[in-house]
């Protein structure tokens, strides 16, 4: 399975270890989930100020969050659908707050790395169309995520 993922590390600290784990991650989780091989995301990295602003500017809530993705599937009011035989499927974008990251890993007594791995799984489902509103699709998408980073070694 191979993903295009294009990496952003705007707080300069996550390693380039680390982001290889990450890209290696994503592809396994993709191969899961049958996503088509050459399909396109990407994964920025950055401070809580950051995406406090953005969880502010695009849903509407003013505080920093550990993840925050947005699918380039969603249909929004009044888009138009392009289908085409030689496109990638673009399957969005993914933010994660480092120092957020970092206060997780403490508090649930696991590695950085568990958590970027967990944070990082947790957008690409949304991004596949996972989500937790209700019980029902929280159950499903949370046992998702285990699954995924059980399977790669990544579990608690």
């Amino acid at each position: 399975m191979n993903l295009e993922i294009d990496f952003l590390d705007e707080v300069n600290e996550v390693t380039e270890q680390q982001i290889n784990e990450i890209e290696k991650l994503l592809c396994y989780a993709a191969e899961l989930e049958g996503v088509h091989d050459g399909s396109e995301l990407s994964v920025t990295f950055v401070s809580n100020e950051r995406i406090q602003e953005i969880n502010r500017q695009y849903r509407d809530k003013d505080r920093a969050t550990d993840v925050i993705s947005f699918a380039m599937e969603e249909m929004g009011a009044g888009e138009i659908e392009v289908i085409g035989a030689d496109m990638p499927r673009v399957l969005g974008d993914i933010i994660i707050s480092v120092p957020r990251s970092r206060e997780q890993a403490e508090e649930y007594n696991h590695s950085f790395m568990r958590e970027l791995g967990f944070l990082a799984v947790h957008g690409f489902l949304h991004l596949l169309g996972y989500d937790h509103m209700n019980e029902e699709d929280e159950q499903k998408m949370f046992s998702r995520q285990k699954d995924i980073l059980e399977g790669y070694g990544l579990g608690r």
